[in-house]
């Protein structure tokens, strides 16, 4: 059984960890905010921008471009996941670590060369023991980056789109959807699809310059929001994770405090009784 003071040590050191842990929780939450903001806020315009797509697609009697042509490559598959440089964020790391991992096992079992860009501490420490190569890597990643990030992204992903290095991109990240809710997506990047919008609506619209110019300017367009949205889900995802891991680490811990408290008064009881009955027991003896 411990001692009296081997109880109070432990008192004392969990005590302090809920200090810390509350401490993250209260950084966490208010990171949280102004993340989930970026995050919401910059959904309608994806949104938008992808109706405007599928309507100059639908008015554009033969489209060529090059993001939406699919490349002469069907052996070299591109993944660029966007993950977090920071742990103690509960499973918000692992869940998509596990279901990007999934996918790869599945397209190296069908042949198919698996190289990476990778985001993230996590990530690069993961995936660097495994099967595939990593082309390029970014670690200490802050939302002032994110707008940067997805420029060179982009620009990266078009040269090689060009020099014929893959025939798929593959873009995998947490969607944001809640505080309590993060979705692992393993989306395809490039070549892109364009869904055909209605014909009938499309001709209600007159474009100038043509609709091909158009395509040229939003088709890039449209794949750095896909990216910098990414970005912005993930960074959202990963405070809102900590800000719920470090609640529950808190809570424990005082419930911990709570047992240990209770421990330590019935272990102190147990010492005063039995010193009582040694005196007692003395005194008889006399």
């Amino acid at each position: 059984m411990p001692s009296l003071s081997d109880i109070r040590r432990r008192i004392t050191s969990v005590k302090n960890t809920r200090k810390i842990t509350r401490a993250m929780k209260l950084v966490s939450s208010a990171k949280l905010k102004k993340a989930k903001d970026a995050a919401t806020a910059a959904q309608p315009y994806q949104q938008t921008l992808q109706r405007v797509l599928e309507r100059v697609v639908a008015s554009v009697a033969d489209i060529e471009h090059p993001l939406l042509t699919v490349p002469d490559n069907e052996n070299d598959v591109l993944v660029v996941y966007i993950g977090s440089d920071r742990g103690l964020c509960g499973g918000f790391n692992s869940q998509l670590l596990k279901a990007t991992t999934i996918q790869i096992k599945r397209l190296q079992s069908e042949g198919k060369t698996v190289r990476m860009i990778v985001y993230g501490r996590k990530g690069l420490a993961y995936f660097s023991n495994m099967d595939v190569e990593l082309i390029d890597t970014h670690t200490n990643n802050v939302p002032a980056m994110f707008e940067g990030l997805t420029a060179e992204l982009a620009q990266e992903l078009v040269a090689r789109l060009n020099k014929n290095e893959f025939g798929t991109a593959y873009l995998a990240y947490n969607r944001f959807v809640s505080t309590m809710t993060q979705d692992p997506v393993l989306d395809q990047l490039l070549p892109m699809s364009v869904e055909m919008g209605d014909e009938a609506s499309a001709g209600d619209y007159l474009y100038e310059p043509s609709g091909q110019e158009i395509l040229d300017d939003l088709l890039p367009m449209a794949m750095r929001t896909r990216v910098f949205q990414a970005f912005l889900d993930t960074e959202a995802g990963e405070q809102a994770s900590r800000m719920t891991a470090m609640d529950n680490a808190t809570r424990n811990a005082g419930e911990m405090i709570d047992k240990l408290t209770l421990q330590y008064n019935r272990a102190r009881q147990a010492a005063i009784t039995t010193e009582l009955i040694e005196i007692i027991s003395g005194a008889e003896a006399l």
